[in-house]
């Protein structure tokens, strides 16, 4: 295999990697979202003493239903602040169209608080009002302190919900084996035991997402699901209690 052969494939796995990496946190939050808030339906029903089949149905309409919602919130959230951030740039273009030497100025002071003076201060100013895109994208970031957002709208509402899905499936999958085939065991330590596994795979994913220790990572979402778990639990427990 040649040099540039062998460059060229590395090149397309880091740019593979970092495309998977954008979106990494997005699957890792709807996956927290999925398992947790469906084990914690699972854990309520299994505190009031509810049939598999109710638990199936109740899952199932967490699931879809929640799982929508977040992606519908993604989706927009991603959506306003693209338009936000266009909405600001266009204002910045029309400054500087209309408002040159204000918007000069405002370049000035920004390279002056960086240490720049005189002659070369200047030179700096010249270089960047040189070029409308190149100046329009240093108010952005230097004035306004906002960056462009380059994830799709439709991915991250895609990636949320399918990864919802995905994780919040795992602690109702014992369940729907018992419905067709009972199995005659205890499906709320089962269905526990695989989120608690879930919870692990996630809080290790979310380490990579948020770079920060892994150990770390995984018993934050342990503590926040089987906490989450617990108080369902004992809700159900109660409730059922009540209307007995």
């Amino acid at each position: 295999m040649s040099h540039q052969t062998q460059e060229a494939k590395i090149h397309g796995e880091n740019s593979i990697f970092s495309r998977i990496q954008n979106y990494l946190g997005e699957f890792v939050y709807g996956g927290i979202d999925g398992s947790i808030t469906t084990f914690a339906v699972v854990a309520g029903a299994a505190g009031a003493n509810l049939e598999s089949s109710i638990v199936i149905i109740l899952g199932f309409a967490n699931l879809i239903a929640d799982g929508f919602a977040m992606s519908v919130g993604s989706y927009l959230s991603t959506k306003s602040e693209k338009e936000t951030y266009q909405k600001h740039k266009e204002i910045e273009y029309w400054e500087v169209d209309n408002l040159p030497e204000k918007e000069r100025e405002e370049v000035r002071e920004i390279y002056a608080a960086k240490g720049f003076d005189g002659e070369l201060l200047e030179k700096v100013v010249d270089v960047i009002t040189a070029d409308k895109d190149r100046w329009v994208d240093l108010m952005m970031k230097e004035e306004l302190e906002m960056a462009e957002e380059t994830k799709s709208p439709i991915k991250m509402g895609a990636i949320t919900f399918l990864s919802f899905i995905l994780f919040g499936f795992i602690p109702l999958v014992i369940y729907v084996i018992d419905y067709f085939n009972p199995l005659g065991y205890n499906l709320f330590l089962i269905s526990s035991t695989l989120t608690g596994l879930c919870f692990v795979g996630i809080g290790f994913l979310k380490s990579l997402a948020t770079n920060t220790k892994r150990l770390k990572s995984v018993m934050e979402t342990l503590l926040l699901g089987g906490a989450a778990a617990t108080l369902s639990y004992f809700v159900g427990d109660f409730l059922e209690k009540l209307v007995r």
